[in-house]
C-alpha cells in the first residue's frame, strides 16, 4: 500500500511539473535589447521609440567608423538621420532604437 501512495504522489507531481512548462510566453515589450557596439541586427533602420540622446547617438555612429557627423535629427519614426563620412565617402547615416547604425 505504501509503494502504491508513493508512485501515485509521484504521478501527480510529474504531470504538474508538466503543466507547468506550457505556460505562455511572458507578455510584454518584444523590443530586443541592443546586442554589441560592433553588430546591426538590421540592414535597414527600425522604427520604435529611441531613448538615444542626440550625443548618444553621435558616440554609436563614431564607434561605427563614421566621421563628421552632422545634421543628426530623430524623424517621426524613432531614427536618428543625419550625415556623415566612412571610407571617404560623405553620405546619410542612421541610428535606429535598436543601436543599429546605417
Amino acid at each position: 500500500m505504501r509503494l502504491f501512495a508513493v508512485t501515485a504522489v509521484s504521478a501527480m507531481l510529474g504531470a504538474s511539473f508538466a503543466f507547468a512548462q506550457d505556460a505562455p510566453a511572458q507578455s510584454g515589450p518584444q523590443n530586443p535589447a541592443v546586442k554589441s557596439m560592433d553588430q546591426n541586427n538590421s540592414a535597414a533602420p527600425v522604427a520604435g521609440a529611441n531613448s538615444f540622446t542626440r550625443s548618444e547617438a553621435r558616440s554609436r555612429i563614431v564607434a561605427q567608423g563614421y566621421t563628421h557627423v552632422r545634421h543628426l535629427k530623430l524623424d517621426s519614426s524613432g531614427v536618428w538621420r543625419g550625415t556623415a563620412i566612412k571610407d571617404g565617402q560623405t553620405g546619410p547615416v542612421s541610428l535606429d532604437y535598436q543601436g543599429n547604425v546605417n
